[in-house]
């Protein structure tokens, strides 16, 4: 597996080795014992899968502490134009992120710790979004911030959106107030 490192601190882009003959293609998509050779430590405790049309945007969502979660995303099908905001209170790069291309053909994975929103739109029908978690998902700990969000500036790659109310009503980034 190679690992990228991404402009801000703690955010890394996986390439797995990936196997092709004749019948396919094989590779591991996690393998705790790799991962934490290449410094992941978290212990994954929940999986996560979404289906979306085209345009769908999710997110920008987190957990808050202490139920806050990291996660390992990738895509299954399709593509999607996933983004992490750093929502780290001393950070040099609070309020920036990272917008990464996943999809079917690439293979390449996310990997998103403890103090980041996170969110994506899908750039084809029925794109098949899987992720991994270090926590349990907790209702009363979720937040949300506007994926339009005119300080974070997110170019979202297109303009027709499918929304939910949830990520509607998210919080301003000028009015949010950081937990982590």
């Amino acid at each position: 597996m190679k690992i990228e490192k991404t402009a801000i601190e703690g955010l890394l882009i996986l390439t797995p080795s990936i196997f092709y003959d004749d019948r396919g293609y094989f590779f591991e998509s996690y393998n705790q014992n790799k991962f934490k050779e290449l410094g992941i430590t978290e212990n994954f405790v929940q999986d996560n899968q979404s289906c979306s049309a085209k345009g769908v945007v999710r997110g920008l969502h987190f957990q808050k502490p202490p139920h806050a979660q990291a996660k390992l995303v990738r895509v299954i099908k399709g593509s999607v134009l996933d983004v992490a905001v750093d929502l780290r209170r001393n950070s040099q790069t609070y309020g920036q992120h990272v917008s990464v291309l996943l999809s079917e053909e690439n293979q390449l994975q996310f990997f998103i710790p403890v103090g980041f929103a996170h969110g994506f739109t899908a750039l084809q029908d029925e794109t098949i979004f899987c992720y991994k978690c270090s926590n349990f998902y907790d209702k009363t700990s979720e937040g949300s911030i506007r994926f339009d969000d005119p300080i974070l500036n997110i170019d979202w790659g297109n303009k027709d959106f499918i929304v939910n109310e949830k990520d509607i009503v998210g919080e301003n980034f000028a009015d949010f107030k950081t937990v982590f």
